[in-house]
């Protein structure tokens, strides 16, 4: 029998579900369905409600950075030359256009936004540096972090 749900709440075979796939997206229905013991249909009905309801926002492949040349994982933190909702609205806009900056995260402390870039090597953000990142729209200042060691990257959600 099927555990009831509300629109906000998910219950222990949702959890479940949305455990494996968060560690295995190519879990195919069936294995779902049998690994949490509930039937195909119901299992797929309860999937689809996840993704409409957007506990699960998408799935994709994690692709390996060093087989596509972008080994050079880079941290930078960005400080705007003022605090407005114009100048980080412009900010915003030209950075989501930029490909190589594959996050952006407004953040609290030294730094306005914090960027994570992945390029194939020192040289290659050298130019994207010199060209792209102190041309954005309002960037007073720019600190730049090259990871050595990648220790924790992309880890399940704890929940």
């Amino acid at each position: 029998m099927e555990e009831s749900t509300t629109q906000n709440e998910t219950d222990r075979i949702d959890q479940k579900i949305l455990h494996l796939l968060q560690q295995n997206g190519r879990l195919s229905n069936a294995e779902l369905a049998e690994t949490v013991n509930i039937s195909p249909a119901t299992c797929y009905r309860r999937t689809q409600r996840l993704f409409e309801k957007g506990y699960i926002a998408g799935v994709r492949a994690i692709i390996a950075p060093h087989k596509v040349e972008r080994g050079t994982l880079v941290m930078v933190g960005v400080v705007l030359d003022r605090s407005t909702p114009e100048s980080f609205a412009q900010f915003e806009q030209a950075v989501a256009a930029l490909p190589f900056v594959i996050d952006c995260h407004l953040v609290a402390g030294d730094f306005d936004y914090f960027l994570k870039i992945r390029v194939g090597d020192m040289a290659e953000f050298n130019v994207i540096h010199g060209k792209d990142l102190i041309a954005l729209p309002c960037v007073r200042q720019t600190r730049t972090f090259f990871v050595m060691k990648e220790v924790v990257d992309n880890a399940p959600l704890d929940f």
